[in-house]
């Protein structure tokens, strides 16, 4: 019979890391999709994976066990991302000429006839995924969270560590943002 988490925890908590191993592996395709969000080189995306299990193994007396294993882990996870961010938050700003031909043509259509631009398109996804990398690391976070993987407010709030006024103030900050930067960039071509 396997072991359950708890027990593989109890045993880490007693000495014994190797018991750690079984919760990397069943967890860490989920870690890694977390990290593939918030960072684009797969160097750093390594990086933050390794960083969050790290943290992970020397919080783990921290975990109380109130809550599933995941749960913690993931709150962990999305924190270490934000810190990412903060860290590296480099002035990423997108001009017009720097869109591929795809994007280019989505956004011609989006701004021609809004109605009959796919939303469900690669190009643009593609334009999205631009845009948000552009955003402030707080505003990134925050419409990752809410908008791409579609968690509630609650569960933001939970994970982050932030109310929920202040995750809504946050969301609504960062469409702001958003809009921002779409009208500088249709403004540089269309103006």
């Amino acid at each position: 019979m396997e072991p359950t988490e708890a027990d593989l925890i109890a045993a880490v908590l007693k000495g014994d890391p190797a018991s750690f191993e079984p919760l990397v592996q069943k967890y860490s395709p989920r870690v890694f999709a977390t990290a593939r969000r918030y960072a684009r080189r797969e160097s750093e995306v390594e990086d933050i994976v390794q960083e969050i299990w790290l943290k992970a193994f020397q919080r783990l007396k921290s975990f109380r066990g109130e809550a599933p294993f995941e749960h913690w882990l993931m709150r962990l996870a999305v924190r270490t991302c934000y810190d990412f961010l903060r860290g590296h938050q480099r002035n990423r700003e997108t001009t017009f000429s720097e869109l591929s031909e795809s994007e280019t043509d989505w956004l011609d259509r989006f701004v021609s006839h809004p109605d009959s631009a796919n939303e469900d398109s690669d190009a643009a996804r593609m334009l999205v995924q631009r845009l948000v990398e552009q955003l402030s690391p707080a505003a990134r976070l925050v419409i990752t969270l809410l908008e791409i993987e579609d968690r509630p407010v609650k569960e933001i709030a939970q994970l982050t560590g932030w109310s929920v006024p202040l995750v809504k103030v946050r969301a609504f900050r960062a469409r702001a943002e958003l809009r921002k930067i779409l009208a500088k960039i249709t403004r540089d071509k269309y103006l």
